[in-house]
């Protein structure tokens, strides 16, 4: 951004008897969390006379410290001098916290009985999701939030908004923020949002400015046969941000409507069986009020001869899932790595093959049921990508090489080895430390960067943890200074890291109610612990609303 010119006026010019003071410029330092838009608000004027006065170029990016010029209104035109902003109101009995290991402002938000949006505006921060080990907050003492500020001044009048905005499927606050230049923050403060995550279709926001055009209407198709390719992809069930989790049994319904979950993901394994066979999970899931994920993987093996005819008959399969009330379906499991795809065939563009088959038979039989591609295994083991299987990021290449794109409603991850917080960017304490697999914000980068044009679903995510089970088995000690109450804390802070990036649209939390506990800890991973606890679903609730 071009340096910032200030003009700053030295004298005041004196106007004759009778005639109103002409306002002098003002220069206003701009603090952290600031941008243009709240700026022009304080001071009743448009952001588009801030930038003209200051040089600024769309997308009008300026940076705490950087000083803005206030100029007069109308360019010189008589009119009182505003009175100046007001800071906000002190909340009544303040204190201070010190962030801990795996806290969120959300969670410590909770803890003092107000939101996070108080805790963000009082500490100036301008992404709820950064917080540092160590940090001091400001905090209200008392449980219940700041009232609002009444300084007893007349506040100047901000200029009105300019445009609304209706809110369409799949939208969240961040990626509406994104198209009209200002911090989602902002938004929920013009339109009295107490909650930015909880958004609604149809609903009508003030925006600083005129909406953005509409994208343009496809032109119409040419008179002949329709060229071969994928259906339109469906809206259903790809709206906002939701939560879930993996049940083995599906034993605890009660444990995961108190965690706030709405979905419930169910593994089919299928060897050649009727669909029929699987009905049961679909109806248990909505008997209960859930929709259902079904993560379905078949017989490898039966891929080698002819990987074509499988594929089809695959497809074929999980069409009679989606008929049968599946909404949504995740196709295969972990398919870079041989234990779950023939050696010596493995690699993106075969796996895109089967994924395109079933799309375009999952979308004939039910077009509300969502395609989810299946997740590869996070790894770098394999320095590349080879027939004999391959690390994800390579693999992700091919896939994308390959038309994936075209074949899905969102892109599966799986994020199981969560040993630092889930904000962290590095610092695990292992050998592989610099290894993006272990840090979530840096996985959901590598995924969205393949496929920036749709959102990811994170069809596993868990913290292990040996805490009241027992000892770790050897491959998994990475975890075992993993406590309970970390897993809970991390698990609520991945909630919002996902839900705020305007991208995620699931998060499955792997897994619920496991009880296995051998070579693969999955007991570990489990919410409900032994006894019947869950302590997670108590932090859940609180990081989804309530």
């Amino acid at each position: 951004m071009r340096r910032l010119t200030v003009f700053l006026m030295t004298t005041i010019l004196l106007m004759s008897l009778g005639s109103a003071a002409v306002l002098a410029q003002q220069a206003h330092v701009v603090q952290r969390g600031e941008n243009l838009f709240n700026i022009a608000q304080q001071y009743g004027r448009s952001v588009e006379e801030l930038a003209q006065a200051n040089g600024i170029a769309p997308p009008y990016v300026i940076h705490a410290g950087n000083q803005i010029t206030i100029p007069a209104p109308g360019g010189g035109a008589q009119a009182p001098a505003p009175a100046a902003p007001a800071a906000p109101q002190q909340p009544a009995g303040e204190t201070t916290h010190i962030v801990q290991r795996g806290e969120s402002l959300a969670i410590i938000a909770a803890q003092y009985g107000t939101t996070y949006i108080v805790l963000a505006e009082m500490n100036g921060i301008a992404n709820p999701d950064a917080l540092n080990v160590g940090q001091v907050l400001r905090v209200p003492m008392r449980a219940s939030a700041p009232a609002p500020t009444d300084t007893g001044a007349q506040a100047p009048a901000p200029q009105p908004t300019t445009g609304t905005y209706t809110v369409q499927r799949g939208d969240s606050l961040a990626i509406i923020a994104a198209k009209f230049n200002v911090n989602y923050l902002e938004l929920a403060r013009l339109n009295g949002i107490a909650d930015p995550n909880i958004l609604h279709v149809g609903q009508v926001l003030q925006v600083p400015g005129a909406p953005p055009p509409a994208a343009p209407a496809p032109a119409p198709a040419e008179a002949g046969p329709a060229p071969a390719g994928p259906p339109p992809p469906s809206t259903a069930n790809t709206g906002g941000f939701e939560l879930g989790g993996q049940a083995l049994s599906f034993a605890h319904p009660g444990h995961m409507r108190n965690a706030r979950m709405t979905w419930v993901k169910r593994q089919v394994k299928w060897h050649g069986e009727p669909a029929s066979n699987f009905q049961h999970m679909i109806d248990s899931a909505k008997a209960n009020g859930f929709k259902v994920l079904l993560s379905v993987i078949g017989d490898k093996n039966a891929i080698s001869g002819n990987p074509a005819g499988y594929y089809q008959n695959f497809a074929n399969f999980v069409a009679q899932l989606a008929r049968g009330g599946a909404d949504a379906i995740e196709v295969w499991n972990e398919m870079n790595i041989d234990r779950e795809w023939p050696s010596g065939q493995i690699s993106g563009h075969n796996y895109t093959q089967m994924l395109a088959a079933a799309y375009h038979a999952i979308k004939s039989a039910n077009s509300g049921t969502m395609v989810i591609s299946g997740a590869p295994a996070p790894t770098g083991f394999f320095q590349g990508c080879g027939a004999g299987g391959g690390d994800d990021d390579c693999f992700l290449q091919q896939m994308r090489d390959a038309g994936a794109a075209n074949y899905m409603d969102c892109v599966g991850v799986h994020y199981n080895a969560g040993i630092v917080p889930p904000d962290a960017t590095s610092g695990a304490p292992v050998g592989s430390s610099g290894h993006y697999s272990w840090y979530l914000p840096r996985m959901m980068q590598l995924y969205r960067s393949f496929f920036p044009s749709k959102p990811l679903c994170f069809t596993e995510l868990g913290y292990l943890t040996g805490e009241g089970i027992g000892e770790l088995p050897g491959g998994f000690a990475w975890a075992s200074g993993i406590s309970l109450a970390q897993q809970a804390a991390w698990l609520a802070g991945a909630v919002h890291r996902l839900r705020g990036s305007g991208y995620v649209r699931m998060f499955i939390v792997w897994n619920v109610d496991a009880t296995h506990w051998g070579a693969d800890p999955q007991a570990g991973y489990a919410i409900v612990r032994p006894g019947g606890g869950c302590p997670a679903c108590d932090s859940l609730r609180v990081a989804m609303g309530g």
